[in-house]
């Protein structure tokens, strides 16, 4: 049986707060799984990106070493964005996006099978994520982040072009990506 719910979910975390300030839980592994997210998480990550407008991705992992990755921005704010690319999807090439900020503390769970990336809308960001499985140079992949035949609605000023790696200046379009990604059921839905 397949679940109707979007594989990408935007996690809102309650803050409890006082005059001290809040406290958050941001992951508990049997409060995920109740919610649909039933994978392990094996490594964290964190970046920072000190130019405003610094562009990582789109970025995924290939079988059998894919990521399922949970994203959250500490420090600053950034658009980010998820793009199906799982063959035979229905959804196939479309895109969601949230703005992650440390203000907001929102999370966006992206499963594998999606291309992931964002762009900093601050100085000095710094985001940190969990992934289900290692870094393994030999399936690292990536799909430009202009791609017109996906049309990510990025803000960035008109005319401005963000700060890229040398790998993502030069990433392939999505039409020229053979996908090894599997369709489960689940069609890509936008996020609230």
């Amino acid at each position: 049986m397949t679940s109707t719910a979007s594989p990408i979910r935007l996690i809102v975390p309650r803050r409890h707060g006082d005059d001290r300030g809040w406290f958050t839980e941001v992951y508990s592994e049997p409060t995920f799984a109740a919610e649909g997210i039933g994978c392990r998480f094996v490594q964290d990550n964190h970046s920072l990106s000190a130019p405003i407008f610094t562009l990582r991705g789109l970025h995924f992992q290939t079988p059998p070493r894919g990521q399922d990755k949970l994203v959250r921005c500490i420090r600053g704010r950034i658009f980010d964005v998820a793009v199906d690319v799982r063959k035979g999807s229905p959804t196939w090439g479309n895109w969601v996006g949230a703005e992650l900020s440390a203000q907001n503390g929102h999370q966006l769970f992206i499963p594998i099978g999606f291309a992931h990336g964002f762009v900093t809308l601050e100085p000095d960001c710094e985001v940190t994520y969990k992934c289900s499985d290692t870094y393994v140079p030999d399936h690292d992949g990536g799909i430009r982040w202009d791609d017109p035949a996906i049309g990510i609605d990025w803000p960035i000023p008109a005319g401005f072009v963000p700060e890229l790696s040398p790998k993502d200046a030069v990433q392939p379009l999505l039409a020229n990506f053979d996908s090894p990604f599997a369709y489960d059921g689940r069609p890509l839905l936008p996020i609230d």
